[in-house]
């Protein structure tokens, strides 16, 4: 009776062992998808998907590891893709949830993790960077504004001027990361990548976010930027946000006009920008006293809620169909 549940633990283990480096998107997805349903107010469900998000880290996690451990040639091959990186900014994701959740020291925690991995894969996934390049290109940029919204995050927490002054410089590294990417970008995935294609716009939505989360930081207490530097910042801020709008209507044009509907990883790279869409807009709405931001805000919420349970729907079918094509017969 116990060799068929033996069965499935080696099919399972066979079917999570050949998941790619793109899998990191899932946390990614759920993860900012809790964070927006806790900036509008949702927190059971922002919390039961942080919950999902935490088991899914945790995984990749451990896969992460044992791979560094037992097979450093795979890891080595892996390290040099850009959906490496998703490994820092699922991290620092998380961070920015269980800080909002006033856990500061996992948050810390999860910061120091992120900023070790961060220049160890970005040198790697640069080294490797070539012309014509999918979407995955501007991961560059999101785990380096991922490390900007969770310093930023914590500095207004913990009132820490150096780590505002240390989100800043990141929130403008990544805007330069972001050019370098875009002159790599093959625009012809618009139109024909798998889902990952949608991060050439989610770069920009969490970049905006991070310039939120900095004019939030600031307080009577740190009195961390002057008129012009809030300006700047207010600026720059709503002007990301413009642009990742206006990425947002090209990218679902372009998915009406051409269709992709079978199932890829990747797609957890769309659910991810969409959420980090309503994320950055709610984010706006509250810290830069933009109050009609609000109601778009939710709408693409749920608009990203509803991408989310799609791709969950399809992942589950494709892992069922993965460990039934790995089970011994």
């Amino acid at each position: 009776m116990a060799a068929p549940s033996a069965d499935a633990s080696v099919s399972f283990r066979a079917w999570w062992a050949g998941r790619p480096p793109a899998a990191g998107g899932a946390v990614m997805a759920t993860g900012i998808v809790s964070v927006g349903l806790h900036l509008a107010g949702y927190e059971v469900v922002s919390r039961v998907a942080l919950v999902i998000a935490c088991a899914a880290w945790l995984g990749l996690a451990a896969d992460f590891a044992g791979r560094l451990a037992w097979d450093r040639e795979r890891w080595r091959a892996e390290a040099g893709s850009p959906a490496a990186l998703t490994a820092v900014a699922a991290t620092t994701v998380l961070g920015t949830r269980f800080s909002a959740l006033g856990w500061q020291t996992l948050a810390e925690a999860l910061l120091a993790l992120a900023v070790v991995l961060w220049p160890v894969l970005l040198v790697d996934v640069v080294r490797h960077w070539s012309r014509r390049m999918p979407g995955a290109v501007f991961l560059c940029c999101v785990a380096t504004q991922g490390l900007a919204v969770l310093s930023a995050a914590l500095a207004g927490a913990e009132a820490v001027a150096w780590l505002a002054h240390a989100a800043l410089v990141l929130f403008w590294l990544g805007l330069v990361l972001y050019g370098f990417a875009l002159a790599r970008f093959e625009l012809r995935q618009v139109v024909e990548g798998a889902g990952d294609h949608w991060v050439a716009g989610g770069a920009l939505a969490i970049s905006a976010l991070a310039g939120s989360k900095l004019v939030a930081a600031d307080s009577a207490r740190l009195y961390l930027w002057n008129d012009d530097d809030r300006g700047v910042l207010r600026t720059v801020t709503l002007s990301l946000l413009v642009l990742d709008l206006a990425w947002y209507a090209v990218l679902l044009v372009a998915e009406a006009a051409r269709p992709r509907l079978r199932y890829d990883v990747r797609r957890w790279s769309t659910v991810f920008p969409m959420g980090m869409t309503a994320a950055a807009t709610l984010s706006i709405a509250a810290a830069l006293d933009v109050s009609w931001l609000d109601g778009p805000g939710r709408a693409l919420l749920w608009i990203a809620v509803a991408a989310w349970l799609a791709v969950a729907t399809g992942a589950v079918a494709a892992a069922r169909a993965g460990v039934r094509s790995t089970a011994p017969r």
